[in-house]
């Protein structure tokens, strides 16, 4: 065996067995465990790595005596030396080998006689993992065996004797509780116990002289290499298959001795089989449902998934064909998108066909959630024939068991004309054990499906969303920039009235328009888009039409700086914003910023302390930073009330550099606080904002301002979050912060008011690198 490790493990299975009175924690493990049957898996140098409670009683050791072993440990020397070459030839020939003996010593030293079968694991990339098998402890057997020996040595000296010392020996044989025949020379039945009658059918009335037909088709020229094998070899074994009087498929392990008789009928021939037929059907069973279990999660394509699940079925119980029918409520009808045919045109075929619910044995066992056995369609009246006319094939036998899948059944699965014989309960049960192994993974499959459809349906919408909204912004901003231009050209024709009479209304248009324009910055900077079409349109016109223009304008006006005055004002309404990275002092732009804005609201009575520090610079084009720190100011003076108090500080925090906005506010409800980003979220009315200034108390918002902070930290990488307080004399629905301190009825000084609520942001920036902003 090879030497060296693989570290990938096969025990999931059967590596510790429940506690007792405990139930299984893996699906399979029950089924190993009640099989009664020692299974053993073991790693690549044979060591023993899993195995059930029923091996341990096949040893005769208690499960920490065994684990890590190695069987060689718990024989001679001479058996240790033939199990290894044994297993040598199953490592280099990737094969098996189904039934040694070997003779074991357990705990207390007493001889026990072990057959062992042993098969290679691989992995699926076919990397050999191990061994795996099962071990039955014949220690009765062969004793039985021994004396079955013994038995016929007597046998032998009776039938020296003669005929009625025969007969005694057979009367003693059919006590053997394994099937038995003698045959002649000629291959004729001398003798059958009734232990043989009892498994295959015929009575040795029956057989006496005659040949037994029980070898299946095809498998002649095999049993006569088999014969002679036995015949070189006493102690040998054969594992086949024979065949009963009913028709059924036995498999079978043989055993064989020849004795001589000086008498008329020359040599005979005694054979013992055992049916080992519902051993090996678990064996089947089990591989299956380790290679169906194993290969599920590589199947993210359903119908990929179906062909490989009819494949199994199809090979485990050897039928010609196997499919998979899953049911639509929708159109009440079967549809086939997995199948495993033998004509590999009636497999295509059948996976385009519509099978009806009603009046249908699918339908039936989907109604009923009951499996069904048919083993001959002529009769059965819910047989509709239509899949088998549009296929070409003709269906005799059927086994169908229902896909359950959490509380519904989504389907069947369906095998269809057994190879030999007829189905049995026992391919039913086989059959429902897949099928409650894999339907999970079919509904699963499906789900995954259905939403990778609708993902890419959102998906879909997101963009036309997307390009609807930018056309929209493109669309409005237009019109609103020729608006105001045209209220500024009003304003000077107006100059000549009283301003009482006419400047209120203009202010009022202007800055409800100014409010849209600003409504289509805030979403030009969510939904950006780089090419700025109009922008480019307007400058590629005005390039053409340049000297044109300008031969006009100085005729008329006499000024020949019209068109450079043009495209600047081009460039201001529709050129591109942010782009290119600028190199930011934090501290000193702050300040600046802090000095543009105050003259915005000297109406307001509001303390802006600052604690600004030195820190290291930072790269953010200054646009976006403007926006941000502009918009952060403005929603901190518009939710504080006079004599109210906003602190704004700069410092450096690990590897970065923070921005604080800290004001003794109103502050945020916690139902808001959880939306506060969503965009078009504004806290307070956005009617407000209509009849108040910007920074006013209370004047409210957009909703707008918040969204595109979010928009520009995921776009330039700096990170923002919020922490808010509601004030507790207003948290009350339906309470209100009179605008100022001194005016509510709570505060006996501007201290209360600092400590009742309030709102902090807070902005993390990188650190500009040492080679400057690219």
């Amino acid at each position: 065996m090879n030497s060296t490790k693989n570290t990938e493990s096969g025990q999931e299975i059967v590596n510790t067995a429940p506690e007792a009175g405990k139930a299984s924690t893996h699906p399979f493990r029950e089924m190993i465990e009640v099989a009664g049957e020692g299974f053993y898996e073991t790693d690549t140098d044979g060591n023993l790595r899993g195995f059930n409670n029923a091996f341990c009683q096949v040893l005769g050791y208690a499960r920490e005596e065994i684990q890590g072993r190695s069987f060689a440990s718990f024989m001679d020397e001479g058996s240790a030396r033939r199990l290894h070459e044994a297993m040598n030839r199953v490592w280099v020939g990737h094969g098996g080998f189904p039934n040694l003996v070997w003779e074991i010593k357990d705990r207390y030293g007493r001889p026990r006689v072990i057959e062992l079968s042993a098969y290679l694991m691989k992995n699926h990339a076919g990397q050999k993992m191990g061994f795996r098998g099962i071990a039955r402890d014949v220690t009765q057997e062969f004793k039985t065996r021994s004396a079955l020996r013994e038995t016929q040595r007597r046998y032998e000296m009776e039938f020296q004797k003669g005929r009625k010392a025969r007969k005694r020996t057979r009367n003693l044989l059919d006590f053997v509780p394994y099937p038995m025949v003698v045959f002649t020379l000629a291959g004729k039945v001398s003798y059958v116990n009734p232990a043989f009658t009892e498994v295959f059918g015929w009575t040795l009335e029956e057989l006496i002289g005659k040949n037994i037909p029980f070898v299946p088709p095809g498998l002649k020229e095999q049993t006569l290499d088999d014969l002679r094998r036995l015949l070189r070899n006493r102690d040998d074994t054969i594992e086949t298959k024979r065949m009963t009087k009913d028709g059924r498929i036995l498999d079978v392990i043989i055993r064989g001795q020849v004795s001589s008789d000086p008498g008329d009928e020359g040599v005979g021939e005694l054979f013992i089989l055992r049916d080992v037929t519902e051993e090996r059907r678990m064996e089947r069973t089990n591989e299956t449902l380790f290679r169906i279990s194993r290969a599920l999660p590589q199947y993210s394509v359903l119908t990929e998934l179906l062909d490989y699940i009819s494949r199994e079925v199809k090979r485990v119980l050897n039928v010609e064909g196997a499919i998979v029918g899953l049911y639509d409520p929708e159109r009440n009808d079967f549809s086939f998108p997995g199948a495993a045919y033998e004509d590999t045109t009636a497999q295509e075929q059948i996976k385009t066909i519509r099978h009806p619910f009603e009046k249908s044995i699918s339908g039936r066992v989907v109604q009923t959630g009951e499996a069904v056995i048919v083993n001959d369609t002529s009769v059965e009246p819910n047989f509709h024939d239509g899949v088998d006319k549009a296929i070409g094939l003709h269906t005799r036998n059927m086994v169908v068991v229902p896909l359950r899948a959490r509380e519904r059944i989504a389907g069947v699965l369906i095998t269809i004309n057994k190879k030999t014989g007829s189905f049995d309960d026992q391919d039913k049960r086989l059959l429902t054990m897949i099928a409650s192994t894999v339907a999970l993974s079919i509904e699963n499959a499906r789900f995954s499906e259905e939403l990778k459809e609708a993902y890419q349906e959102v998906s879909s919408l997101n963009r036309a969303k997307d390009r609807i909204i930018d056309h929209l912004s493109h669309e409005l901003k237009t019109p609103v920039s020729i608006l105001l231009a045209s209220l500024k050209l009003f304003s000077r024709k107006l100059e000549a009235l009283p301003e009482e009479d006419w400047k209120p209304t203009f202010e009022r248009a202007g800055r409800n328009l100014e409010r849209i324009l600003d409504i289509q910055y805030q979403v030009g900077d969510i939904m950006r888009d780089p090419q700025y079409k109009v922008h480019s349109m307007l400058s590629f016109l005005l390039d053409q039409c340049a000297d044109e223009l300008e031969a006009l304008i100085e005729e008329k006006t006499g000024d020949r700086e019209i068109v450079q005055w043009i495209r600047d004002r081009i460039d201001e309404e529709f050129g591109p914003r942010e782009s290119r990275l600028d190199e930011i002092d934090l501290d000193a732009f702050l300040r600046e910023r802090i000095e543009t804005l105050t003259p915005k609201f000297s109406g307001r009575r509001v303390d802006i302390v600052t604690h600004v520090e030195k820190v290291p610079p930072i790269c953010i084009p200054s646009q976006v930073l403007q926006k941000v720190v502009d918009g952060l100011i403005r929603n901190a003076i518009e939710n504080t009330p006079d004599q109210g108090k906003i602190e704004l500080f700069t410092g450096v925090k690990g590897k970065g550099v923070e921005l604080t906005v800290k004001d003794a506010g109103v502050g945020i409800s916690p139902e808001d606080r959880k939306r506060i980003f969503e965009g078009f979220f504004p806290t307070q009315e956005t009617m407000n904002y209509s009849s108040k200034r910007p920074y006013a108390f209370n004047a409210g918002g957009k909703g707008a301002d918040l969204l595109r902070m979010k928009v520009f930290s995921e776009r330039y990488g700096f990170h923002i979050d919020m922490e808010s307080e509601r004030c507790s004399f207003i948290s009350q629905e339906g309470q209100v912060c009179p605008g100022s301190i001194d005016q509510c009825s709570h505060c006996r000084n501007a201290e209360d008011c600092y400590q009742s609520g309030g709102t902090t942001f807070r902005l993390l920036f990188p650190e500009a690198p040492e080679m400057g902003c690219s």
